[in-house]
């Protein structure tokens, strides 16, 4: 009887509308992955990842239509090369903050698809054995799409691939996440 009880229960948990995708509302999102970054650089060819971090917050107007703005952190990338037999490191690292748009696509009650996407406000650092060589910064465009799966009424896991323009290169960044409805 416990064992019923329980495959019922999570029968319904599973089958049942979660109002994941509520008309409108604030919303605070926390992700972390796995950034790339290919980049020519002083003469290196830099091609490294690092561990980032994003928190965005916004406002869903809709189930369809929200605004976010938010910090993104891409790590270090670091690369070390030879250079006549001398170790040198290459480091690169950049942060900022956005401001954009998301459609999403909801497929049922729990699971929906979205796009992001927004201006990326951000200035960096490059180092090479430390030593600081250039502190880049600018305003770019930034693109992504993902998947949300409420796992409550409030809270949904997330997953996206992002890219984000950075002057004449560009990062791509891997997350999964949490994403919470007030």
């Amino acid at each position: 009887m416990k064992t019923q009880s329980i495959v019922i229960a999570a029968f319904l948990c599973a089958t049942c509308p979660a109002a994941a995708f509520a008309d409108e509302g604030f919303f605070l999102s926390l992700n972390v992955g796995s950034a790339e970054l290919s980049d020519r650089f002083d003469g290196f060819d830099v091609d490294a990842s690092s561990t980032s971090y994003r928190i965005t917050a916004g406002w869903s107007f809709n189930q369809n239509l929200a605004i976010e703005a938010g910090y993104h952190n891409f790590g270090r990338f670091d690369q070390t090369f030879d250079i006549s037999g001398a170790p040198t490191d290459v480091s690169l690292k950049a942060d900022g903050f956005t401001i954009g748009g998301i459609g999403s696509l909801p497929l049922g009650d729990r699971f929906a698809l979205f796009a992001r996407a927004g201006v990326f406000f951000w200035d960096g650092d490059a180092d090479i054995n430390g030593v600081t060589q250039a502190t880049p910064g600018d305003t770019n465009l930034y693109l992504g799409v993902g998947a949300r799966l409420a796992l409550t009424e409030t809270l949904s896991m997330i997953i996206d691939a992002s890219s984000y323009d950075l002057d004449e290169t560009s990062a791509s960044v891997l997350s999964v996440g949490l994403h919470i409805r007030f």
